[in-house]
């Protein structure tokens, strides 16, 4: 099978190329965009994958069949990623079993107002006019 030879220009600029995207992927990541960091550093990674298939697997320039079979390896990937989304995007929350230890969900302890963390009111009024209302003085 014979196919085009690639010039050692054409591999040094695909290098330099995929220099630059990693230190874009980087940049983009200390950027905050919320939702759309996983959005652009996946079209990142989708430039990145796509230079390294079609120069350095030598995709671009051999026959119709290695297309077939490199994007049959695509669509296969896809797939696989849509099962594994599909699979956690439907489960339940997932609650540790013991909330004491774990502040995932409710953030870390709270100071009782007026105390130290640590001190117990035995009978759970936190302020002293209230006091005076539960005990009917």
């Amino acid at each position: 099978m014979s196919s085009k030879s690639i010039s050692l220009k054409t591999y040094w600029l695909v290098w330099v190329a995929l220099m630059f995207l990693l230190l874009l992927t980087w940049g983009m990541a200390e950027l905050d965009l919320h939702a759309f960091n996983t959005v652009v550093a996946l079209g990142i990674a989708f430039v990145k994958m796509l230079l390294v298939i079609l120069f350095f697997m030598h995709v671009r320039y051999n026959s119709r069949i290695t297309w077939i079979f490199a994007s049959a390896g695509f669509v296969w990937l896809m797939i696989m990623i849509n099962f594994t989304m599909t699979d956690y995007l439907t489960r339940g929350r997932v609650r540790p079993p013991n909330r004491i230890i774990s502040y995932w969900q409710y953030g870390p302890p709270q100071t009782p107002p007026g105390g130290h963390p640590g001190d117990v009111n035995p009978t759970g009024i936190q302020n002293p006019a209230d006091e005076k209302n539960a005990t009917g003085k």
